[in-house]
């Protein structure tokens, strides 16, 4: 399909960034290609009269570019529609697993991506629910994790886990992370899970903090159903998708997480692999 409009997305308030969408803008204009910023980016380059909501972009555009970092980009990623428009990620961040990109990388890549040479790597996300009383509370998308954990003051957690509505486990510890292969490098890593190969169809359940030393992570199938009980007298807890979008849980909550039917669809450089960027991202081989 022809590229005939492009979003472009910012980091908020990074200045740096300003130079490279005024590049971006012209080399698009020289291809007759539609632009449509989202509000920030039209405040950070002088043009806040074409500004859009965020949320509009995805049905106006036949592709995102998103200039910052992994952060901006799930913030993306959770507008993604029935279209699955591709993102574009370059990285202005500091560690940068899902913005790959570099910015010597955008437009070679851009031009494999307008003749149609480019690859894209689909990504799975999570459907999360919070259930209360019967009713559906609060409703979120993910693409890399959601994660229940306890207030700055609160005790430990006391929750049950049922996978297709058979028990887990009965845990008792700081927290749970529900990620997908995509959030298998962010906190699950740090929480001592387990690296999933993006294109693998699973969840990684960790634990965090477990008060049983035997509680470890384990992977199961994304056609899974996973409900979490928050236990009784259980307090200040807090449900989390993608580190960004949260809400606070009480006892007897239920958070029903299942495989989202939208994927995010991301453009790689045709010459980096996965294990690539893990090697250059981890540090790995090097002494």
């Amino acid at each position: 399909m022809p590229i005939q409009s492009v979003g472009i997305i910012t980091k908020p308030r990074q200045r740096e960034i300003a130079k490279v969408v005024r590049e971006l803008t012209a080399w698009l204009a020289k291809r007759n290609v539609q632009i449509v910023f989202d509000r920030e980016t039209g405040d950070l380059i002088g043009r806040p009269e074409e500004g859009t909501l965020r949320d509009e972009i995805p049905h106006r555009v036949d592709l995102i570019v998103v200039l910052g970092g992994d952060g901006t980009l799930l913030a993306v990623a959770r507008l993604v529609n029935e279209r699955e428009v591709p993102i574009l990620g370059v990285n202005f961040g500091k560690l940068g697993f899902l913005t790959e990109l570099t910015i010597e990388e955008l437009f070679p890549t851009l031009e494999s991506v307008f003749e149609n040479r480019h690859m894209t790597d689909p990504r799975m996300m999570l459907e999360v629910e919070v259930h209360r009383a019967g009713e559906v509370i609060a409703h979120h998308r993910a693409l890399n994790d959601a994660v229940i954990n306890k207030g700055a003051m609160a005790r430990i957690i006391d929750f049950a886990v049922y996978v297709d509505d058979l028990l887990l486990s009965l845990y008792k510890s700081d927290g749970l992370i529900v990620s997908t292969p995509t959030g298998s490098t962010a906190y699950s890593l740090a929480a001592g899970g387990p690296i999933i190969y993006p294109s693998l169809d699973a969840f990684v359940i960790t634990p965090i903090c477990a008060h049983t030393l035997s509680d470890r992570p384990i992977v199961i199938s994304d056609n899974a159903i996973i409900r979490i009980e928050i236990r009784p007298e259980t307090e200040s807890t807090f449900l989390t998708t993608d580190g960004q979008v949260g809400v606070a849980l009480r006892e007897s909550d239920q958070v029903i997480i299942r495989k989202s039917q939208r994927r995010v669809h991301l453009i790689k450089p045709r010459d980096k692999s996965y294990f690539d960027v893990l090697r250059e991202k981890l540090k790995w081989g090097e002494r």
